[in-house]
């Protein structure tokens, strides 16, 4: 649950993503927004605290440690539109944290097609009644931990825009290229996104036709 320290940190993480793309090292990054206050945050703890999980979520996107020029997801993030900025950070989140994996594939993406178009707080409630039963861990979460893993897991899916204000699943699309740097690491990970596979097939026909016309 310790995803509850923030939501996306979406300029944030890009901040991060461009310094590592740049220096090629995690330590000489940590260093260097330590020590210029590059995520501007007001106490040396509360930058530790954020730069610790913004790293966790990154480098669940990079293919390898010893290639780094290959991380096409970092790049994408870094030079991508802002709703493949969000997208990859949701990603990034779901592959760093299982519970919100699984809330996003059984609950955000099945809601969508079964064109049950709200998430209310029940649904969480309910999702996370369910783990407990299987995971004791979860039943020992005090209840005010629980309702601000709600909260910030809601706000998170607001930022992607996935929902609407009034929690309304919004309608979702990938661009191929996003969609290229999924296929390439994890296929399995497009199920963390509320589309279709109507949806995922055009995606990938557009690729293929992008490819073939050049």
């Amino acid at each position: 649950m310790s995803f509850t320290t923030g939501s996306l940190f979406h300029q944030e993480s890009i901040t991060v993503a461009e310094l590592f793309l740049k220096l090629q090292d995690w330590r000489a990054v940590r260093e260097a927004v330590l020590a210029d206050n590059l995520l501007q945050f007001k106490t040396v703890n509360t930058q530790k605290r954020v730069y610790r999980e913004i790293t966790s979520r990154l480098k669940t996107l990079c293919v390898s440690e010893a290639l780094p020029m290959e991380n096409r997801a970092l790049k994408l993030l870094v030079q991508g539109t802002v709703q493949e900025q969000k997208q990859i950070l949701w990603l990034a989140v779901c592959r760093r944290y299982r519970f919100i994996a699984e809330f996003a594939r059984d609950v955000l993406r099945e809601r969508y097609l079964n064109f049950q178009r709200v998430i209310a707080h029940e649904d969480f409630d309910i999702f996370f009644n369910h783990k407990a039963d299987w995971h004791d861990e979860l039943d020992r979460i005090a209840n005010a931990t629980r309702v601000k893993a709600r909260q910030i897991l809601f706000k998170m899916l607001k930022e992607a825009d996935f929902l609407a204000f009034d929690n309304v699943i919004n309608p979702t699309l990938l661009s191929a290229r996003l969609i290229e740097v999924i296929a390439s690491q994890r296929k399995d990970d497009i199920l963390f996104f509320p589309v279709s596979p109507v949806d995922v097939r055009l995606a990938r026909s557009r690729l293929t036709d992008r490819y073939v016309g050049a």
